[in-house]
């Protein structure tokens, strides 16, 4: 009887939310899996899970849930101090990203982390959707904006700025706004997390304010928004980190800057049972290192405008 590997089957198929699904993130057979769990009650004299159509966790499962969950983080903790005192990081490591970020600044500094340290396997996620920690076992993901969890912690990395855009040509063929009640007459693009609707909220006086937009595309898709607005189909609300290189070299150009939505951060997120362990501190600082406050990408810009 391995009590270890009970919790942590027992902890996949709750994350899981099947034995099926568990038994593909482990590796092994669902048979293997059932027996496990199966095991695991007549031992605890309890039933942990009702099977059905849908698989659900009964009190005594999550209890028990809970409490494992806290106990291999807290031995996986106590590994990693001592690898990390001894011969450096190692074992998995799952971290989620934004894409386009994940993509532009993230990439070569997981690739210098891994270097660094070989025996790290690192498990890379790229997406724009919400990222449950809970439930699909990330060790550490970045975040835009504020967390909210009381289960997680979050970090901050950088800040997160934004500035409303457009291509020199769609601005010679359209006119510039000036002020945000303008846009009623412009061409809007809508990134789907950020503006579901017609509107944007932008703060005038210290008040925020919605002001209609036309909108001539919505997209989910940081790329698909980016090409877009390169090609002046319209003015886009944008992250600096995106847009930095296209500010500079005059390919958008930077307006209405007074109404210019507040920005928000970049956080290294993890959950609190993790905060301890030393390999998510290491990457997290590695990342702040490499992303500067104020982020690169600021400077760059701030340099570019200082020198027209």
């Amino acid at each position: 009887m391995n009590k270890f590997l009970e919790m942590s089957t027992f902890i996949a198929v709750v994350d899981a939310g099947s034995l099926t699904e568990a038994a593909k993130r482990l590796g092994t057979a669902k048979s293997v899996v059932s027996e496990r769990i199966h095991g695991l009650e007549t031992r605890l004299r309890a039933p942990l899970i009702e099977r059905g159509t849908r698989l659900k966790v009964t009190d005594a499962g999550q209890r028990f849930y809970d409490s494992a969950v806290r106990i291999l983080d807290e031995v996986q903790m106590a590994e990693e101090t001592l690898e990390a005192a001894h011969d450096g990081f190692s074992g998995p490591l799952r971290i989620a990203t934004p894409i386009v970020f994940g993509q532009r600044y993230l990439a070569s500094i997981l690739t210098e982390f891994a270097a660094t340290y070989p025996d790290i396997r690192l498990d890379v996620e790229g997406s724009d959707d919400y990222v449950n920690m809970m439930d699909e076992n990330y060790d550490l993901a970045i975040r835009m904006g504020v967390v909210q969890d009381s289960a997680l912690v979050a970090k901050t990395i950088t800040e997160n700025r934004h500035v409303i855009c457009a291509s020199p040509g769609y601005l010679a063929q359209n006119g510039t706004p000036l002020h945000p009640r303008e846009l009623n007459t412009h061409q809007g693009l809508m990134y789907s997390f950020r503006q579901p609707g017609t509107h944007w909220s932008l703060p005038v006086d210290g008040v925020v304010q919605r002001f209609a937009i036309r909108r001539r595309l919505r997209t989910n898709s940081g790329y698909q928004l980016e090409d877009a607005l390169l090609a002046g189909l319209g003015i886009a609300i944008m992250p600096t980190f995106q847009v930095a290189d296209a500010l500079i070299d005059g390919r958008l150009i930077s307006i209405l800057s007074p109404y210019v939505p507040t920005g928000s951060v970049i956080s290294a997120v993890y959950k609190a049972s993790r905060r301890g362990s030393p390999k998510i501190h290491a990457l997290a600082q590695l990342i702040g290192q490499r992303l500067g406050q104020p982020a690169i990408w600021d400077v760059d810009i701030q340099r570019a405008l200082a020198s027209q």
